[in-house]
């Protein structure tokens, strides 16, 4: 399993929101770049970069911060937020970031999802951010009546290879990740899955390792010292 150290960005700022809520932002570094070279000094292998006012807004807001920051790191990043066309996974792609994010338009446009996985394959994955198992979309502002498994299960056919799933009660909160819900969507699809949400210490990592996932984000317990990155990271290494 793989520790991707997360970046929510506001206004050009590294923060962290709790719940999803815009409105409980905390600001948790200097800069972008600044966090994002912490990490990797630390020994992080893939950074995840969200565009949170992208992903409000419908469009790339904070792009060219993230395209800058992609370019000065060693490690591969991936972003999501605010990318809703094929001309704005082109543009991430050709400007050296190696995973684009697909949420609400994942959800909304299977045709562009479709030539998305086609053309650009493992470069392409899919976040299911849910609340009580029903996919969110629009920065976490908008239900729908999509269940996450179902919803899953539809990626897995069209071809996805890599979904991130987050429970939006739990992100920020620092009480843990939805342990029941990722292991029933493990046991349902052949996804390579990563958990983000809730994450607060090294014996979540634990769980998360022995349940066999392909990776874990997490970014507020390392701003807040309760899981140390290199720790975390070992432990993954082992076995």
């Amino acid at each position: 399993m793989i520790i991707l150290p997360a970046i929510d960005i506001i206004g050009g700022q590294p923060v962290r929101l709790y719940q999803g809520d815009y409105d409980q932002k905390e600001v948790v570094g200097d800069s972008v770049l600044q966090l994002a070279s912490r990490f990797v000094n630390e020994g992080a292998s893939y950074l995840h970069l969200v565009d949170l006012d992208g992903a409000k807004a419908g469009k790339r807001i904070n792009d060219a911060i993230i395209v800058e920051t992609a370019k000065q790191l060693s490690v591969p990043v991936e972003v999501g937020g605010g990318i809703r066309s094929i001309d704005d996974i082109v543009y991430y792609i050709e400007h050296g970031v190696d995973r684009v994010i697909l949420g609400t338009s994942a959800m909304e446009d299977e045709a562009m999802l479709k030539e998305a996985v086609n053309r650009f394959g493992r470069h392409i994955a899919v976040g299911i951010d849910c609340k009580d198992g029903y996919v969110y979309g629009r920065g976490w502002l908008q239900g729908s009546t999509l269940y996450y498994i179902d919803f899953a299960k539809h990626l897995q056919d069209l071809g996805v290879e890599t979904v991130i799933v987050t429970d939006i009660s739990k992100d920020g909160t620092l009480q843990g990740p939805n342990v029941e819900m990722l292991q029933k969507l493990k046991e349902q699809v052949q996804l390579q899955i990563v958990a983000s949400g809730g994450i607060r210490d090294i014996e979540d990592i634990r769980k998360l390792k022995a349940m066999d996932l392909y990776g874990a984000i997490t970014g507020k317990a390392m701003v807040h010292g309760t899981l140390d990155l290199k720790e975390a990271i070992a432990l993954c290494k082992e076995g």
